[in-house]
């Protein structure tokens, strides 16, 4: 998986409409796989470090981040 399709996956996980900027996922993710973007100020997940352990979607006070598996 190339860069852009890793970000293109992670877009697909994360609702921005939900996401309240909390950074509760950026905290609790053990691969630090999860960064603020610094112009909005929302979560971007980096797939290429994230190993899928859910922890960021299970502990969202809003539900904004769904696992889904992965494309081919």
């Amino acid at each position: 998986m190339t860069p852009e399709e890793a970000a293109e996956e992670a877009r697909r996980c994360l609702s921005l409409n939900q996401c309240e900027g909390c950074e509760v996922c950026r905290l609790i993710c053990p691969d630090q796989a999860i960064t603020k973007n610094p112009d909005t100020q929302r979560p971007v997940i980096d797939l290429r470090y994230c190993k899928g352990c859910g922890l960021c979607a299970h502990l969202c006070p809003k539900g904004a981040i769904i696992m889904v598996l992965e494309q081919e």
